[in-house]
């Protein structure tokens, strides 16, 4: 059976009201774009690119949200959760205290040099053009192969599921839907539209973490049903689709488990490190934070 033909038997499967409300959210998050770039003042370097400095600490906070919890993470991370366990939580983990670094150590910096981006403060740190060009290319190559990418393929993947679009149709109209907003309306049409989008996820969470514990009778029963889970395409002769025995282990053996528990606590760190307190990304989005505040 080939690809087209699941996703037909898939998208068969949901109702006409599952399409209304589907195809209700991609119009009311248009809306919300629309309607922002509307509300402030787009004839100004503030109004476009700081959305007015006036900006209210919860649409900002539910930005940063909605940008770090995209589509991949909400897939793949979940997908790898079900595959391998727990463990995979160890990513997460090591935010919490990485980005108490970031705001009480690297933000401070960041802002008293009034920079606006990494290859910028590593040009005035250390001087020099060609440090500041290497980050740059290294920073967009990172950004489109490992961020957007994936991000764009697993939103395009979910719409052609449910709509048994094509993939390419898909990419390209999360892309228009996307530009018209944001280059119309600038930062504050993003941070509303994010904001729509965090109280869909959370509530979406919410929703499916109830609907799934009442169908495997509760939270003390998830370890007995997903010892017994065992997807419907396996790989012949072997036994990676099988539960892993120590699935429901934070910690990993340190010499034969697949997430080394020495790894997850302390090497990760280095990764997490970089990951939020000095990529390009979360460095905008932390940086326009303080200024949508006026705090800049």
């Amino acid at each position: 059976m080939s690809n087209s033909t699941n996703f037909y038997d898939l998208r068969q499967s949901f109702s006409f009201s599952d399409v209304i409300v589907i195809s209700t959210y991609f119009l009311l998050n248009l809306a919300v774009g629309i309607w922002s770039s509307c509300r402030v003042s787009r004839n100004t370097l503030n109004g476009y690119f700081l959305a007015g400095r006036d900006m209210a600490w919860w649409p900002i906070g539910a930005s940063l949200f909605a940008s770090s919890e995209g589509s991949g993470l909400f897939i793949g991370l979940a997908g790898t959760g079900a595959a391998g366990g727990i463990a995979v939580t160890g990513f997460e983990w090591n935010a919490t205290y990485v980005l108490l670094a970031l705001a009480w150590v690297f933000v401070p910096v960041y802002i008293s040099s009034g920079i606006v981006t990494m290859p910028e403060y590593l040009g005035r740190r250390f001087g020099g053009e060609r440090i500041r060009t290497y980050l740059a290319v290294l920073s967009l190559l990172l950004s489109v192969f490992t961020k957007i990418s994936t991000d764009l393929y697993s939103g395009a993947l979910f719409i052609q599921v449910c709509l048994g679009w094509n993939l390419y149709l898909s990419t390209v109209l999360m892309l228009v839907v996307t530009a018209l907003y944001t280059i119309a309306g600038g930062l504050a049409a993003v941070i509303y539209t994010d904001t729509l989008q965090t109280l869909v996820m959370i509530i979406g969470a919410i929703i499916l973490t109830i609907t799934a514990f009442n169908k495997i009778g509760g939270f003390g029963n998830l370890e007995h049903v997903y010892s017994l889970a065992v997807p419907s395409k396996i790989i012949p002769n072997s036994t990676c689709h099988l539960p892993r025995q120590d699935a429901m282990h934070l910690f990993r053996d340190a010499i034969t488990g697949d997430l080394p528990w020495p790894g997850m606590t302390l090497g990760l760190t280095i990764l997490a490190t970089w990951y939020w307190c000095s990529d390009q990304v979360h460095l905008g989005r932390h940086r326009n934070t303080y200024r949508c505040r006026g705090n800049f």
